[in-house]
């Protein structure tokens, strides 16, 4: 296990690039690094998934439960204020003035009460730096934002990148119909006539890349996810496995420096 200690650090370090600067680095280190043991407490060898891919899936989990974590306000609380704003927006377009609590929570139809509730709930969310200087109003940021929480831009950014890792990866025929109809927004007419096959051929080749995808990304991120092939041993099965490796492949040498420093630290 202590050979991927490593393994920690580097998702640490990626989690840390793609989220807001009040996330505590030693909190995901500690969540990660338990995440680890836990892992090699359960694996079992017998499912034939490699304990670095194993220990991922699993380190990954942990960040993003402390990343939940960050984010104090509930759901529900945001989905209120969500509402409550976009009331508030349109009340103060027609009213040509920023309307009362009473007004809003009218138009909303429910209590004043509840409104009140939901800014203290808001306001109980905020997170301030204890190093930063009220007196100056300098704090770093609070977690009350429009913007997609840590959780949410960390899950974004990484499928992005798998995304972007799984179609380069397609042999060529298949990557040729995917950058052609979802990037490319090409006619399925044209890229028949490209690639000399029928329209329903280019539906077909478009389905099976779907059907790789799907899987090349949740041999990274979820290896449980991802079905057992009708014929293990079989050429099919082998040339999954072999796509499945690429994609790992890619991702590993897009952070290869990345994780040279995690290995050196």
């Amino acid at each position: 296990m202590t050979a991927h200690i490593p393994l920690v650090g580097h998702l640490v370090r990626e989690v840390l690039a793609r989220v807001p600067g009040h996330v505590d680095r030693d909190d995901l280190t500690s969540a990660g690094l338990t995440a680890l043991v836990q892992a090699a407490q359960g694996f079992d060898a017998a499912r034939g998934v490699p304990f670095a891919r194993y220990a991922s899936t699993r380190v990954r989990g942990a960040l993003l439960d402390e990343l939940r974590g960050v984010d104090w306000a509930t759901r529900s609380v945001r989905r209120t204020a969500r509402g409550l704003d976009e009331t508030r927006t349109r009340l103060t377009q027609s009213l040509g003035r920023v309307p009362t609590d009473a007004e809003v929570a009218s138009a909303q139809g429910i209590a004043v009460d509840d409104v009140l509730a939901n800014r203290e709930d808001l306001a109980r969310a905020q997170v301030r730096s204890l190093e930063a200087d009220d007196a100056h109003g300098s704090y770093a940021g609070s977690l009350v934002s429009t913007t997609p929480t840590p959780e949410q831009a960390l899950v974004h950014a990484e499928l992005l990148d798998y995304l972007a890792d799984a179609v380069a990866a397609l042999p060529e025929r298949l990557r040729r119909v995917v950058e052609g109809f979802f990037l490319a927004e090409q006619p399925m007419a044209e890229l028949a006539a490209e690639l000399g096959v029928t329209e329903s051929r280019i539906s077909q080749l478009r389905a099976e890349a779907m059907v790789l995808l799907r899987d090349g990304i949740n041999s990274q991120l979820d290896p449980l996810l991802v079905p057992a092939h009708e014929r293990p041993g079989g050429v099919a099965a082998r040339r999954r496995e072999a796509y499945f490796a690429a994609v790992a492949e890619r991702h590993a040498a897009a952070h290869a420096p990345a994780a040279r420093v995690a290995t050196s630290a």
